[in-house]
């Protein structure tokens, strides 16, 4: 694979992983709509694999938190707000942790690897997201997260296994319509992800082994190197943007782009 390849698939993934529009349908799409072949399941880990170091130092002090209170959910001790954050994100990565893994064991991820369905996610959570964002309340913030609101929000972030829905747009549109300041609902999502993240790594692990080879892990290890510097610049620029501007400008470009791939998958 060009090394220009290589950097094109990971600016798209480090780019769109934590924004609000769906980087698996971005990634989809990228061999549908050009002459450029289809990654593969190395290069799609690898990437994820950037985007994960990104987050964890972005949030490394809430990362730390939550390492320090590992210990106390193993003995079942939930007796300060580290152990309890780690407990409601280990809660709210169980539901997608099982339907990933069914949706895997079934193929139903490549019956949705379409064009159409993620058009109409597109459009479908970037109403949600619009929706939820403007009614949603503000009065909540990460300190008030509870295991019930974990539960549900995991739930949200489920159903963005459904290309072209976006984890992230899914999650934040959940701790929105709970009534989670925009910032902090945006944190919490990003938070989630890296279980999510590191628990799909696992289940593609094997699959992923069997497919390495010398060449594999050289272009692996280069667009991991590139979605992690893409995936920092997203989250810098979007956790410090909300602190005064709502999710609208990325709803709009979910519905553009959401009818423009319907109309190509329709024409």
């Amino acid at each position: 694979m060009t090394l220009f390849h290589l950097f094109l698939l990971a600016v798209i993934q480090g780019l769109t992983e934590f924004l609000p529009v769906s980087s698996s349908g971005h990634l989809i799409l990228l061999p549908a709509l050009t002459d450029l072949e289809d990654q593969g399941l190395v290069l799609d880990v690898a990437v994820h694999v950037g985007t994960l170091f990104a987050v964890i130092w972005y949030f490394r002090r809430d990362v730390a938190r939550v390492l320090r209170g590992l210990p106390g959910v193993m003995r079942l001790q939930i007796d300060n707000g580290d152990s309890f954050l780690a407990l409601c994100l280990i809660i709210a990565t169980i539901p997608v942790v099982i339907i990933g893994f069914l949706f895997h064991i079934f193929g139903v991820m490549e019956m949705l690897r379409s064009v159409a369905v993620i058009g109409w996610m597109m459009i479908i959570f970037g109403v949600v997201l619009y929706l939820t964002d403007r009614m949603g309340g503000q009065a909540r913030n990460a300190d008030q997260w509870t295991m019930k609101h974990a539960v549900i929000v995991g739930l949200w972030q489920a159903v963005a296994l459904i290309p072209g829905t976006s984890r992230s747009g899914a999650t934040i549109s959940g701790m929105r319509a709970l009534g989670y300041n925009r910032h902090d609902a945006a944190r919490i999502a990003m938070l989630m992800s890296i279980p999510t993240i590191i628990a799909s790594g696992a289940l593609m692990g094997i699959d992923v082994v069997v497919a390495m080879d010398a060449q594999a892990a050289r272009d692996g290890a280069l667009a991991a190197f590139f979605s992690f510097f893409a995936a920092w610049g997203a989250l810098a620029f979007m956790m410090k943007l909300l602190r005064s501007v709502s999710f609208t400008p990325y709803v709009i470009y979910r519905l553009m782009l959401g009818a423009a791939l319907l109309a190509v998958a329709y024409s």
